[in-house]
């Protein structure tokens, strides 16, 4: 289902058209009420009359999540405090939390925004929708709500945690979509196998899943245990929260909502924008924003665009599912290294589960050494010792050829590995302490 066809559908040329309308009425605003970005632009000597074409945008600066740190609470800030209605921000584990703050007409992208996205997935006014994203300050929750109100679908606010409730009330209401992190999903999954619970046979069909990165050897593992289909979608905080991207139908790279949010891809090194079809670090500017709009922000995050027709009849540009991120990239032994990468070649292993943990320390040697820990299923465990032996070795010998590198695989016994509601943890590198 294509919610808003007029912009979904738009032909290239007016879509540009209005990219670049945008994008001048956005340099003007930024110029004229924040002071972090007037100073930027002076010092490249650019201001919105020079902005005459789409291609112009490469010559403004790029926001960095630092700048944000460094501009909190309110130093991005590009209208009045009295029009801002509503504010988020990132936990701030790692420093000053990000914050983005929203005009109403802000909220109402964000609905659009969402609306598409779960219209994308199938979402209906006749959905029942269990939205296990976390509410509060964090997007999740409250952008997958507001999506399924505008859509007029019956939503459960369910936020994370809690799962044997989750799952009595995924039952009891007849759930039909779910929102979560994909992590969240399978263990839910789980949860319901040992309470006995049939995923398969509930009115679950589909859901929305994202907030980290997943690989599609984990689609088809979520999507085998609730014999649903399961779509990606992305966002992140700075830019609005979920919505910025989807997938549809055909599940052939996530449509980026291009009326809201200008894309680019850059080298992470050199910050030169790279061709659609080559990888590299996604760039976001939010060409309506009113609240905290940003020019050419870094996302950190890794992954190519896709300008070829999709067979669902949208004309938006898509991004490739993401690879990872640049400040998750692993290097381990001067090899780079994607968790991403490891969890894809896992799930095509028998007798694993979706769950492991890299830990990495500095060995005596100084060189780093790496542990794999990796959960067993059940059946699996209790097998014969040999059975394991030749399982670990047959784990060791994947991830030396997809690696590149040699890791000790230690197998532990299945919910060995501590569990996330949000967000799951993959790694820990000493290195750093």
């Amino acid at each position: 289902m294509i919610f808003n066809p007029e912009y979904e559908c738009m032909e290239s040329a007016g879509r540009q058209k209005l990219q670049l309308a945008s994008l001048k009425n956005l340099v003007e605003m930024l110029y004229t009420n924040v002071a972090f970005y007037r100073e930027k632009m002076d010092s490249l000597g650019i201001k919105s009359v020079d902005i005459h074409t789409l291609k112009d945008i490469e010559r403004l600066p790029f926001t960095t999540k630092d700048d944000l740190r460094l501009n909190y609470p309110h130093g991005l800030l590009a209208c009045p405090k009295d029009r801002i209605v509503e504010v988020h921000m990132s936990s701030g584990t790692t420093g000053k939390p990000v914050v983005d703050e929203y005009t109403m007409k802000d909220i109402n992208i964000w609905r659009e925004s969402m609306a598409r996205t779960m219209a994308a997935a199938g979402c209906t006014k006749d959905d029942i929708v269990q939205n296990c994203y976390g509410y509060g300050l964090f997007t999740g929750g409250p952008g997958a709500h507001y999506g399924a109100l505008t859509i007029g679908a019956e939503v459960l606010p369910m936020s994370s945690g809690n799962t044997a409730r989750q799952l009595m009330v995924m039952q009891d209401f007849g759930s039909t979509l779910l929102t979560s992190t994909p992590s969240y999903a399978l263990y839910m999954a789980e949860e319901a196998a040992d309470a006995g619970i049939d995923l398969r046979k509930l009115p679950l069909c589909k859901g929305c899943f994202g907030a980290e990165p997943w690989s599609e050897n984990m689609r088809k593992e979520i999507e085998n245990r609730y014999g649903m289909k399961a779509y990606d979608i992305y966002g992140l905080t700075e830019i609005i929260g979920p919505g910025v991207s989807f997938e549809c139908e055909a599940q052939d790279g996530l449509h980026i909502n291009e009326d809201f949010f200008y894309p680019e891809i850059i080298d992470p090194e050199t910050g030169k924008v790279l061709p659609p079809g080559e990888k590299g670090e996604l760039v976001f500017t939010t060409l309506t924003k009113e609240g905290t709009p940003l020019l050419r922000y870094r996302t950190r995050d890794i992954t190519y665009l896709i300008t070829e027709p999709c067979s669902c009849g949208r004309t938006t540009v898509r991004m490739h599912r993401l690879f990872g991120r640049t400040d998750d990239m692993l290097i381990i032994r001067g090899v780079n290294v994607f968790p991403s990468q490891i969890e894809q070649a896992l799930i095509e292993i028998e007798g694993t589960e979706p769950q492991y943990l890299i830990v990495i320390n500095r060995g005596e040697s100084h060189l780093d050494d790496v542990e794999l820990q990796v959960e067993v299923k059940k059946e699996f465990f209790s097998d014969e010792t040999r059975g394991l032996e030749v399982l670990r070795n047959r784990i060791e010998n994947v991830m030396k050829s997809r690696l590149q590198i040699s890791v000790k695989v230690k197998l532990v016994e299945p919910k060995t590995i501590e569990r996330s509601i949000g967000k799951a943890r993959r790694v820990i590198d000493n290195r750093k302490i």
